[in-house]
């Protein structure tokens, strides 16, 4: 490895080993921000000319340069640098000449990077607005499309109660609500200006912090230089975000591959988010689903990862949080792809309607409305639940068989009381009459999709209240 160019050096007089250079050098990963460093940067010598720290002809020839830089693009930096702030810098200097060195009066590498990664979250977090709303809308319109779609609901695992798609898909959109107002939370405590606190403890030129985070699009500079440079919760935060986000598009993705397999059959998985197999000519593979679910391992990897590292860091800038970025980066772009997949496998999933219903007629899952409607006739609930207990003991084939329903009923019901129970077995009459507010009847599940849709029309994630 060649000399590395550095920022640093008039106190050495020796090198710095090669390993050194290697095992302390950021570049790599930090070209992801070159964008917001060189922002950031023009925000910075402007200010210097407004405050008469850099003479006007000095900052107009760095804002030019930098302006240049951000023409050119990240291929015209070097990369034989310690990180991007250097690298910014040596272009600059080959664009305009020795006055590239003033861009660093009243500031340091800790407040530029700090605001570099502010920057660059802010913006990313921009980007996965509309994103979790797309992916809200296309669960929606399935909602909206199956609204009257029955289907099993689950607890355990195991058939429950009948629902419909319509209220399942809802159940996932209210879900992402709250992904999404956690997202505008976020992006709060990002949206503020470390720029100006330079190493640790400010800096005695007469700078402008208030002007710099106005330039910068921030709500307001941070009030202590200290707690500026060294605070990385608002990475901690969005790691944890992105972990929980993850989580719910995996649940998501874990009942696609269940229903999607032969044993459920619920949903056929378009051909473009489905794979073959090398030795398996019928095998639709979702592939897709999968991988969401087993990322999602990794975004909760680097939220803990980076909780171990902030865990005992005195104040101060501490190099172990140069490793805030690679996680960071990587877990935003794990969200950002799987809010995309789970969209288009939403989107373009084929509902298996009859088969959903008919799995919904099987494994007893009216068993709850027939021990209601026992307990209506004065039978007390829990001798009524005993009761629908022997019958599913006795019904061999899954489901209740009317037959059997009757006979065991006789001695206890009226005849118009035993058809009355053998309606009740219907599962769209359980669904039709469940309408209480959040369940699956006709009118709960229309007040749910105007609540909805008036969530979707809205900007940002509103409460729920």
């Amino acid at each position: 490895m060649e000399t590395m160019r550095k920022l640093w050096g008039g106190a050495f007089g020796d090198e710095s080993d090669s390993l050194v250079d290697r095992f302390g050098q950021s570049i790599e990963s930090d070209l992801r921000f070159w964008r917001e460093d060189v922002l950031g940067s023009i925000a910075h010598a402007q200010m210097l000319g407004r405050t008469g720290i850099l003479a006007s002809t000095e900052t107009e020839a760095i804002v030019a340069g930098l302006q240049r830089i951000l023409d050119e693009g990240p291929d015209s930096l070097p990369v034989d640098v310690e990180d991007i702030h250097t690298a910014v810098e040596v272009r600059l200097g080959e664009l305009v000449g020795g006055v590239a060195g003033k861009l660093h009066t009243a500031r340091s590498r800790n407040d530029q990077v700090a605001t570099d990664t502010r920057l660059f979250l802010r913006g990313r977090i921009d980007e996965l607005i509309p994103a979790i709303k797309s992916l809200q809308g296309a669960l929606y319109d399935t909602a909206r499309r199956h609204r009257s779609t029955v289907m099993p609901g689950y607890t355990h695992q195991q058939p429950a109660q009948p629902i419909t798609l319509g209220l399942h898909q809802l159940g996932h959109f209210w879900a992402f609500q709250r992904v999404g107002r956690r997202l505008i939370h976020l992006r709060e405590f990002v949206n503020l200006s470390p720029m100006g606190s330079a190493a640790v403890a400010g800096t005695g030129f007469p700078i402008d912090r208030d002007s710099t985070a106005t330039a910068l699009g921030f709500a307001a500079p941070i009030p202590n230089a200290l707690d500026a440079t060294s605070d990385r919760s608002f990475v901690l935060d969005a790691l944890h975000w992105a972990a929980s986000a993850m989580i719910d598009l995996s649940r998501v993705a874990q009942e696609l591959v269940l229903w999607s397999g032969a044993e459920y059959g619920f949903v056929r998985l378009a051909d473009a988010v489905t794979t073959g197999s090398s030795i398996m000519p019928q095998k639709r593979n979702p592939d897709m689903a999968e991988l969401i679910r087993g990322r999602t391992g990794r975004a909760i990897g680097n939220w803990t990862a980076f909780a171990a590292t902030m865990k005992a860091l005195p104040l101060g800038y501490n190099r172990d949080t140069q490793d805030d970025k690679p996680g960071l980066f990587e877990s935003l772009d794990l969200v950002a792809d799987a809010l995309g997949l789970t969209e288009l496998m939403i989107r373009g999933a084929d509902w298996q309607v009859e088969r959903m219903r008919d799995a919904a007629r099987h494994g007893f899952s009216t068993a709850t409305d027939l021990a209601d409607f026992l307990a209506s006739t004065g039978m007390p609930f829990r001798e009524a639940h005993e009761l629908v207990g022997t019958l599913v003991k006795r019904c061999a084939s899954g489901a209740f068989e009317p037959p059997i329903v009757a006979e065991v009923l006789h001695e206890r019901l009226t005849k118009a009381e035993i058809d009355e129970a053998l309606r009740r077995l219907a599962v769209e009459r359980s669904v039709r009459q469940r309408n209480s507010l959040g369940g699956p009847g006709a009118a709960a599940i229309g007040i749910q999709l105007r609540h909805a849709r008036k969530l979707l029309q809205r900007p940002g994630f509103a409460s729920l209240t």
